[in-house]
């Protein structure tokens, strides 16, 4: 088995195009199998039930899988945004068998250096370096090679998880048949939310959004600053394949590879992540709206048979048939803003459809430059051999 690693740096935020990939020959299957036997702290809840003595009904309780959280950084802005993110793990009410921290130079040797004592704490921390190019693609997939757990649990740098959120997030798991589980990124603003913001566009902030389902159900897009995965699955998909889409990408493959139920959404898993002032803009909106699914072309194209567009479609339809009326009734009870989302809205959904057409013109051209390049190389060889 081949993961796929990244060609390209990650762009900036908001620009959302999709990055080349290569293929390089670094196997997850013969990584962190020989996992060391599971203690109660490692593997099961602090609030777990008590001991009642009788061994047949505890034969009878499944074996918790060990957990790795993993947590990817490229920048020190973040700095006490990735401290209280750890911390978030530090504390949950069950204990992952290690933290992963995975960064970039040169901030490896700050995290290195300021996790230093905590390796042998339980649970241990590990800082390692994204050893590909790219970024968050790649430093998850770095993450995934090094990680030990037969799950592998992703939290972003910039996201607190409440105390329950390993427990809750990793319960379906007990349920073989599930291949991966996202759960809930709570947004919080810097500055407030403004007024103007359709909650059905949270997405832009890596947040949920209205729309999604409010209990337990299968879903096509997990968020990435909240999911998990079965690293048996995402071996088999081959790692993360996008720097910029690697969440949707990684499950729409395994839901491929296994069924549609097989990646479910937990809202009751939550996380709090943390919205800078720069990003409730209208600029950062409308780059969002238009980048996001103008890169999304590419990736389903690279996805073959696993991509699908029924998540988008249902997300369309939810803010046109609901989103909208809502906002118009807000309007006609006396909440001005209410116009300004309702424009959010079709302003979103028009920019979103933009960047499908022109992301579809831009990879037709791709295409036919490709072909002719054939062609013409065909051509050269041919007269040559005359």
């Amino acid at each position: 088995m081949r993961i796929v690693t990244l060609a390209q740096s990650y762009p900036p935020i908001g620009v959302g195009q999709e990055g080349h990939v290569r293929n390089v020959s670094t196997d997850l299957a013969h990584r962190g199998h020989d996992v060391a036997a599971a203690t109660t702290t490692q593997h099961g809840s602090r609030t777990g039930q008590p001991n009642n003595g009788v061994g047949s009904e505890r034969a009878q309780i499944p074996r918790l899988p060990t957990i790795s959280v993993i947590i990817c950084a490229y920048t020190e802005h973040r700095w006490e945004l990735m401290l209280q993110s750890v911390a978030s793990v530090q504390e949950q009410t069950l204990i992952p068998c290690e933290i992963i921290i995975c960064v970039d130079q040169p901030l490896f040797r700050r995290c290195a250096a300021y996790w230093a004592d905590f390796a042998a704490a339980t649970p241990p921390v590990r800082v390692i370096q994204n050893q590909h190019d790219g970024h968050l693609g790649s430093a998850r997939n770095t993450a995934a090679e090094a990680a030990t757990g037969e799950i592998l649990a992703f939290l972003d740098d910039d996201a607190a998880a409440d105390k329950d959120w390993l427990e809750i997030l990793t319960g379906p798991y007990q349920d073989e048949r599930i291949g991966a589980v996202g759960g809930r990124p709570i947004p919080v603003f810097e500055t407030g939310r403004p007024a103007w913001f359709p909650v059905q566009f949270d997405w832009v902030f890596g947040c949920a959004y209205d729309g999604l389902p409010t209990s337990r159900s299968p879903l096509a897009h997990l968020i990435g600053a909240n999911m998990s995965v079965r690293r048996t699955l995402l071996e088999q998909v081959g790692g993360f394949h996008s720097d910029n889409h690697d969440d949707m990408d990684m499950c729409h493959r395994v839901a491929h590879i296994t069924s549609s139920d097989a990646v479910v959404y937990e809202p009751a898993a939550t996380v709090r992540h943390f919205v800078p002032a720069s990003r409730p803009t209208w600029k950062y909106f409308w780059r969002r709206c238009f980048f996001v699914n103008k890169g999304k072309v590419r990736a389903f194209a690279q996805m073959g048979q696993a991509a699908t567009l029924g998540a988008e479609a249902r997300f369309v339809w939810y803010a046109l048939t609901r989103g909208i009326p809502r906002e118009i009734w807000q309007a006609a009870k006396g909440d001005a803003a209410g116009l300004a989302r309702f424009a959010a809205i079709v302003a979103g959904v028009g920019l979103a459809a933009a960047g499908h057409v022109v992301g579809r013109i831009e990879l037709v051209r791709r295409r036919r430059q490709a072909i002719m390049q054939i062609l013409d190389t065909a051509a050269q060889a041919d007269g040559r051999g005359k």
